[in-house]
């Protein structure tokens, strides 16, 4: 049997008419907000106590991470947005609200739990004077504990109240457990009624079955696979061997220069080359820049393949940015016009 030809790019006004439905789309994001802290200063001299820089302290900032980062990107798209996941009843979570909220994202369905602290990471960044700062060191502060089963009751029926009402759910798991058993098999319902549920899942990849779309980078999709990316066909198997074990629909295999590839049940790949010329600033947080753009995109209505070459096109940009940033629905749109 003759297998189907693999479809034309799509123009940019094609993908400029699914960028002007993102306003009319909601999207539910699920999983582990994070503060992400920023601590900026000057490299002075080397301490005297240890064999260590001395930092003058100048500013600092907390940015929304993971799967925060993730809502805000959908925001930045035009989305609309509803964070679902659990906080500490801390400064550092009033702040990662705030953060949310000047956004544009509805964080209503976050939970606050006094007992449990947000999760949080620290970068200090310092160099000397008139020099770019580089990060010196992360400090991690995580919750030791998984969610009490209360908390996690409230959050799946977070998730089925508000999926109900929207038009995809994007899970966005960091292995900090607010998506766990329950809540997956909560997004597996979802799925069962027609509705696109996307996962991006940092550790836990082979648990998001019977989902629309997971999103594996390549190094992820042979840990979850089991089979060896490099080499002819490499990729391929890799891809059809984990979606196999999932039982889902698709998946979307991000390829940093390489750009991506979509892998479908029943059809040939699809390779989407990296979208411009211009090398990568910072990745950081670039998937979840792709997994926000997949994700609008069929919100809006949008097929996989139009919604993976606006992702590719959205994270092209965001690598440009330093730190972790968003793209806009209006730089997004100013791209696809560009000749």
């Amino acid at each position: 049997m003759r297998r189907p030809r693999e479809p034309e790019p799509a123009a940019p006004s094609s993908l400029a008419r699914l960028l002007h439905a993102f306003p009319r789309a909601a999207v539910a994001v699920v999983g582990d907000f994070v503060a992400d802290e920023y601590v900026y200063g000057e490299t002075e001299r080397v301490s005297r106590e240890a064999p260590v820089l001395v930092v003058r302290y100048e500013s600092s900032e907390i940015k929304a991470g993971c799967a925060g980062n993730a809502a805000l990107n959908l925001a930045a798209l035009g989305v609309k947005v509803k964070a679902l996941g659990v906080i500490g009843d801390d400064a550092q979570g009033a702040t990662l609200v705030e953060v949310l909220e000047r956004g544009g994202v509805d964080t209503s369905g976050l939970i606050r739990l006094p007992e449990r602290p947000t999760e949080a990471k620290t970068r200090v960044l310092a160099g000397g004077r008139s020099t770019r700062r580089q990060q010196m060191l992360r400090i991690d502060r995580a919750p030791a504990e998984p969610l009490p089963a209360r908390v996690e009751r409230l959050l799946v029926r977070e998730v089925e109240r508000v999926g109900a009402r929207s038009q995809a759910v994007l899970a966005s798991d960091y292995g900090s457990g607010a998506v766990g058993p329950a809540v997956k098999e909560a997004l597996r319902r979802l799925r069962r009624k027609g509705l696109p549920v996307c996962a991006d899942s940092r550790y836990a990849l082979r648990s998001f079955g019977g989902l629309t779309m997971v999103k594996p980078n390549e190094v992820e999709l042979e840990a979850a696979s089991g089979v060896s990316v490099a080499g002819p066909g490499g990729l391929e198997r890799a891809a059809r061997s984990l979606l196999r074990r999932l039982g889902g629909e698709m998946l979307l295999v991000t390829r940093g220069r390489n750009g991506m590839s979509l892998f479908r049940a029943g059809l040939p790949p699809v390779h989407i080359a990296a979208h411009g010329s211009l090398d990568a600033v910072d990745v950081t947080g670039a998937g979840d820049t792709v997994a926000a753009a997949f994700s609008a995109g069929l919100a809006a209505g949008g097929d996989p393949l139009d919604a993976a070459r606006l992702a590719n096109v959205a994270g092209a940009l965001v690598v440009q940015k330093p730190g972790t940033a968003v793209v806009t629905r209006e730089e997004l749109a100013a791209e696809l016009a560009r000749p």
